[in-house]
């Protein structure tokens, strides 16, 4: 069974670390979303790849079978904002750690521009800000479904709130 203070991991790191143009991709990703360490990239590469990998293993089954599971696959990944509405199972195969590191909240804080860079989301999260529809969130490496995206906003106890309604009435 296992220790329950000691979880699973959740990624796993490349067969080879050190491939000069693999450092430089984890370099920029790391700048372009505000990554804390490499462990995060590899984390999405890690979910990726099992859902590509679950793609594969559904296409190689008979057509029959493979109709319910395909749609479930493929309503959970709509779901989650990483594939547009009409997306096929082959749009499936073609997602890369991006589309998940797109979905994290830090980086939709980022985008919605709650803050003015990602470095200042992820601190904006951690400190507690940070909330989607009243609840707080305090990990910023939280897959933000498409339903919550327009739920995101300062927590109501937050003082970037209060600075806000502030502003709003002034106006």
């Amino acid at each position: 069974m296992g220790d329950p203070k000691k979880p699973r991991k959740k990624w796993q790191s490349p067969k080879h670390p050190w491939i000069k143009e693999r450092l430089l991709r984890e370099i920029e990703l790391m700048g372009r979303y505000g990554l804390r360490n490499k462990k995060e990239i590899w984390k999405a590469e890690t979910m990726a790849r099992k859902v590509r990998h679950r793609a594969r293993a559904l296409l190689a089954l008979p057509p029959a079978i493979r109709e319910a599971e395909e749609k479930s696959l493929l309503h959970r990944l709509i779901q989650l904002g990483v594939l547009p509405e009409n997306a096929t199972l082959d749009d499936v195969l073609g997602l890369t750690a991006e589309h998940f590191l797109e979905r994290r909240l830090q980086t939709i804080v980022y985008k919605k521009g709650l803050a003015r860079t990602p470095y200042e989301a992820r601190q904006l999260i951690v400190h507690g800000h940070i909330a989607i529809g009243g609840r707080r969130v305090r990990s910023p490496g939280y897959l933000v479904k498409k339903d919550e995206e327009d739920l995101v906003d300062y927590a109501p106890t937050s003082p970037y709130f209060k600075k806000r309604l502030e502003a709003a009435q002034q106006a």
